[in-house]
């Protein structure tokens, strides 16, 4: 049974940081690309960032370049995603998701159950 557990939300001010995580199991991590998306209340779930199996490439939404970075280790099957200059509009349940192809921003196969992420202004 694939389980993708999240981790590392919480509260945090406009402009903080935050490194959320994601644990992996039951499934072949290395063969998998990992993303990372978002859903704010009243909005429909949106693509955050992926990396892909081996951690050589990355994609990244443009309302997140230059501010969040998702790696992985696949030694641990963790998934991280360190979010930093946080906007208080951005603030959402992060979820984790798996999937095979290089960088993919749609059709994934597992997902978390999500971790909650709440920015103050």
């Amino acid at each position: 049974q694939v389980q993708l557990v999240e981790s590392g939300g919480g509260l945090v001010q406009a402009g903080g940081s935050l490194n959320l995580s994601c644990a992996a199991s039951g499934l072949t991590f290395n063969k998998y690309a990992m993303g990372w998306f978002r859903q704010a209340p009243g909005k429909e779930r949106e693509f955050v960032a992926v990396i892909s199996f081996n951690g050589g490439r990355t994609d990244y939404a443009d309302a997140v370049k230059g501010r969040f970075t998702i790696s992985r280790d696949n030694a641990d099957n963790v998934t991280y995603l360190q979010m930093d200059r946080l906007k208080p509009e951005k603030t959402a349940v992060y979820y984790c998701a798996a999937a095979l192809g290089l960088l993919p921003r749609a059709a994934y196969d597992f997902w978390g159950q999500g971790t909650q992420v709440t920015v103050s202004s």
